[in-house]
């Protein structure tokens, strides 16, 4: 219902909403989008993006968003070398799927059931009808199995020293760091619902102290299962993009620091929306607009919206 608005991803948050409500969200490479301002959680990960009704309106938001900002210098001054001259609408071409190697990894079609697997069939058989190469039965061949753990246990570090910095910045505010965010939740308990919630990441991230042994142990771990994986499959496979369900590559993607684009893909029984996404390494963005808006023309899947009477 809303014409533009914008995300913040770490792991899945553009991804996941825009997948579950039907509409398209484009999770940038980091860096491409300054942070300056957003309530972060890791600079190694968060990414902020647009979460709009179409892939058009999403990449003429992208294009105004992106570039280098002094307040987040490092990042996006790293990131800038992989803006096109020209913009990002140029890629918005209905041939956009010719001559495309999308790569689909078995693993994330994994738990879904025959009505699904059998939309996202057809959109396969539709991606080779418009001239993409559809490579299947992909291995992302390194063992990912403790990503999750890896990725939690320098979150939690990240997201202390980077919220304290936040709070540390802001010209007002009645809290300064992290422990006063847990002392003031543990003041006002009734009205931030600690019965219902608790407060278990912030007072897990308040334990850490900085980027220690285990800290730099992880970060060296999910560069090695983003080399390893989804960097070297793409290489070797020569592909443009991969391929999965909502936001089941979300994880991959993020610890890369790797764009994505989510488009809807379908309606369960009840209604409910369900995405594709597009994959890719960092800077694929015209690759994968061109790919997501081929995709949307040439199945115009999403509905409006409406109320049930």
């Amino acid at each position: 219902m809303a014409a533009v608005t914008l995300g913040s991803e770490t792991d899945g948050s553009i991804l996941c909403p825009s997948s579950l409500n039907s509409v398209v969200g484009i999770k940038p490479t980091v860096g491409l989008t300054s942070r300056s301002g957003v309530i972060p959680i890791t600079p190694l990960q968060d990414t902020i993006g647009p979460m709009c009704r179409t892939v058009s309106d999403a990449v003429r938001v992208l294009d105004v968003i992106v570039g280098y900002d002094e307040l987040d210098a490092e990042a996006t001054g790293a990131a800038s070398k992989y803006i096109p001259h020209g913009g990002y609408t140029q890629f918005l071409r209905t041939n956009g799927l010719r001559g495309k190697r999308i790569g689909v990894p078995d693993v994330f079609f994994q738990g879904y059931d025959d009505m699904q697997l059998a939309v996202y069939e057809k959109h396969l058989d539709t991606m080779r009808q418009q001239g993409a190469v559809v490579i299947m039965d992909l291995d992302i061949a390194t063992n990912f199995t403790d990503l999750g753990n890896q990725e939690i246990l320098l979150m939690a570090a990240e997201f202390k020293i980077s919220i304290n910095a936040y709070l540390s910045g802001l010209l007002y505010s009645p809290v300064r760091s992290l422990a006063q965010v847990i002392a003031f939740n543990e003041a006002h308990p009734v009205e931030e619902r600690l019965k219902d919630f608790g407060q278990p990441d912030l007072i897990a991230a308040e334990k850490t102290n900085g980027i220690g042994t285990r800290e730099r142990a992880a970060i060296r771990r999910l560069r090695e299962i983003s080399t390893n994986g989804l960097e070297k499959l793409m290489k070797e496979r020569r592909l443009d993009a991969i391929v999965a369900p909502n936001s089941d590559a979300s994880s991959v993607l993020a610890v890369g620091g790797y764009p994505g684009i989510a488009v809807p893909a379908g309606y369960d029984e009840q209604g409910v929306p369900f995405a594709i996404c597009f994959g890719g390494l960092q800077g694929y963005e015209p690759r994968l607009i061109e790919i997501a808006y081929a995709f949307e023309q040439a199945t115009k899947v999403r509905r409006p919206p409406t109320f049930k009477r």
